[in-house]
């Protein structure tokens, strides 16, 4: 209790509901960061999707080339199976994202490197978000555990409410 007085004091949150205020601010901006963190890491992924499929396409076309000059073999796909599927993946793949020109590997790269990079650095937000957040939090159920203040819906209202249906 005597930390979360020094605390209260040092941050000039003597007032309860200025404590709760900024509880959920930080909550709120917490729960935003790690939005934003998913999010990126989201973009990381379809990115490196893109250049395996890419980089499958190039490595392929030479095959699937031939593959379509042989009048789509049967006995040239049976030996070039794993290629043509993989030339396949990466057709299918553009198709869906309506890809008409392929990016290259470079701005690809580029890319992944800057989200990688907004990526750190968001995460380092939001760790100082979690951290600041969590020492409200804490703080503040240490103010209602002192004054007995329940913010909270009570649990056995609503069971007593079930019950009596």
């Amino acid at each position: 209790m005597a930390q979360t007085l020094n605390y209260l004091t040092e941050n000039g949150l003597l007032d309860y509901h200025d404590l709760k205020k900024k509880a959920q601010q930080a909550e709120a901006r917490c729960n935003a960061l790690a939005s934003a963190v998913k999010a990126t890491e989201a973009k990381l992924a379809e990115n490196a999707v893109l250049q395996t499929h890419i980089l499958n396409y190039i490595k392929t076309r030479e095959v699937y080339a031939a593959y379509r000059q042989s009048g789509y073999s049967k006995k040239f796909l049976a030996e070039h199976e794993g290629e043509i599927a993989l030339h396949k993946a990466a057709k299918k793949a553009f198709d869906e994202l309506g890809l008409k020109k392929l990016p290259t590997i470079k701005t690809l790269r580029t890319e992944y490197a800057a989200l990688l990079t907004e990526k750190k650095q968001t995460y380092a937000e939001y760790r100082q978000a979690r951290d600041e957040m969590r020492q409200l939090l804490k703080a503040k159920a240490n103010v209602e555990l002192l004054l007995g203040i329940d913010d909270k819906p009570m649990e056995h209202e609503k069971h007593g409410d079930r019950e009596q249906r």
